[in-house]
């Protein structure tokens, strides 16, 4: 399970961070062209992800999703603290993946600026639909989750101020980039503080949705 959530993770991020690198590089400063080509690779990589490692781990990649799975008692507690370790080792490991394919230098630090109320609450909503969308869809259609989950992503990327980072493993490893998806170190941890308050928030109002309503 830890070797396909890191693994799950690296791909993850190697696609969002090399498909920012290719899109800028093609874009001719064209910032809309460059964010569509991010956010097709990304929302296209999560379904194919999920679809393949969903049954080994949940694939989850993503500490937030991992927490809301710890605070339900579907994951002990010991599994989450070794899902988070390897989701962040694995998402730092594609950040190193993606500057390799494009001959980029390894270490980078970002420079991109995302800071602001409109760009914290932006990451609190995304991460608030895409722990709502899990939740929900898990028990509405469980086969459509890969596919929920992706469409919910790519709709953040162009729906959220913030482009919809929703995952603080991602967040931590994009920090690590001076591309066109990168986010400044000191900006990190308003997103990640943003991202667990809007998971939780998503988990509360998807279980209160589903309390069963009495019988006529």
């Amino acid at each position: 399970m830890l070797a396909a959530e890191a693994l799950g993770t690296l791909l993850l991020v190697a696609t969002v961070v090399g498909s920012g690198i290719m899109a800028e590089r093609l874009a001719d400063g064209n910032d809309a062209v460059a964010l569509l080509g991010n956010t097709l690779a990304t929302g296209a990589i999560l379904y194919v992800l999920i679809t393949a490692l969903g049954p080994v781990s949940g694939a989850h990649f993503n500490p937030a999703v991992s927490a809301i799975f710890a605070l339900r008692r579907e994951i002990a507690p010991v599994a989450t603290l070794a899902f988070v370790a390897v989701q962040v080792a694995g998402g730092i490991g594609g950040t190193l993946l993606a500057h390799a394919m494009f001959a980029e230098p390894l270490i980078q630090f970002s420079t991109h600026a995302r800071t602001g109320a409109a760009q914290w609450l932006s990451e609190g909503v995304a991460t608030f639909a895409l722990i709502f969308t899990i939740l929900a869809t898990l028990r509405a259609r469980p086969e459509a989750v890969p596919l929920a989950v992706a469409l919910v992503i790519t709709a953040g990327y162009w729906f959220t101020a913030s482009t919809s980072f929703a995952n603080p493993a991602v967040t931590i490893a994009r920090s690590l980039t001076d591309s066109f998806s990168g986010i400044a170190p000191r900006d990190a941890a308003p997103f990640i503080a943003a991202q667990f308050a809007g998971a939780l928030i998503g988990w509360l109002i998807a279980d209160w949705l589903a309390v069963p309503l009495p019988k006529r």
